[in-house]
């Protein structure tokens, strides 16, 4: 049911499907932003729960959206060209990452009375908007690759996924830039446009890419799958283990596979 009214939506043409997927996980992020605006003091262990539950989607995904179903498509050399990918993916992030240092920002503690953002507090928080703006790369990428394969089915769970995950990610990076000083109501809407200016061309450009060569594909879906699991691995488990809420996180992680996992089978089915 979900298919076909998306298919009434967006129409039988791949880009056109990828582009309403990629203004579903836009919307998604600023209505996580948002939340901020009504959550006005959510607690630590609230967040590392939500980034935990977010971790396992992209984590299920990763592999039942992207990495087995390349395997497939690529025939016999399927599994070497996603691997390919896969590692190809890492570096970029990895290249990325070295551009823009880890900054490990506290996302929990008052908000300041004044509406001045001492540089000592500004420069970090650009650093962490741009590091997690860095990390919607290989997310929007995921979901135009999904779209552009031709199976609805894959881009639908994959525009799921990343959907999900943008909601307690906006969240977080929104409290982060609210604690710095930024005004909720201001930052929320930066940060809706901000996902949508990144998100949305890469997954046209990967919607188009491997439509036009679907002998990319696999390699596309490596890709977009190893920039995801660098961004579990390297940013995601880390942070939300650092505040001694590592049980909450790690049960946020089994249930986010779960659930991504019951939408993955009930799609396909």
């Amino acid at each position: 049911m979900l298919e076909q009214w998306f298919l009434d939506v967006a129409g039988a043409n791949p880009v056109m499907q990828a582009f309403v997927g990629g203004l579903v996980i836009a919307g998604l992020n600023l209505l996580g932003a948002s939340l901020v605006l009504v959550w006005r003091d959510p607690s630590q262990w609230s967040l590392d729960g939500a980034l935990g539950f977010a971790a396992g989607v992209m984590l299920a995904a990763s592999f039942t959206s992207l990495i087995l179903p390349g395997i497939e498509f690529g025939g016999a050399n399927g599994l070497l060209e996603v691997i390919v990918g896969i590692v190809l993916g890492v570096v970029l992030l990895d290249r990325a990452d070295r551009w823009v240092p880890h900054v490990h920002v506290l996302i929990t503690g008052r908000q300041r009375s004044d509406q001045t953002i001492p540089q000592a507090d500004l420069a970090p928080i650009l650093l962490f908007i741009v590091a997690i703006t860095i990390h919607n790369m290989p997310e929007g990428l995921a979901v135009g690759v999904g779209f552009g394969s031709g199976n609805v089915t894959e881009g639908l769970s994959l525009m799921l996924a990343i959907g999900l995950q943008n909601i307690p990610e906006g969240l977080a990076v929104s409290v982060a830039a609210v604690n710095a000083g930024f005004d909720r109501q201001s930052y929320a809407a930066l940060t809706g446009i901000r996902a949508g200016l990144v998100e949305i061309p890469l997954v046209l450009l990967g919607a188009w890419a491997v439509s036009v060569s679907g002998a990319i594909l696999p390699y596309a879906m490596g890709f977009a799958a190893g920039g995801m699991l660098f961004v579990i691995s390297d940013e995601i488990v880390p942070e939300t283990h650092s505040n001694d809420n590592e049980r909450i996180a790690t049960l946020g992680l089994m249930a986010g596979v779960i659930v991504m996992l019951y939408l993955d089978v009930t799609l396909a089915g």
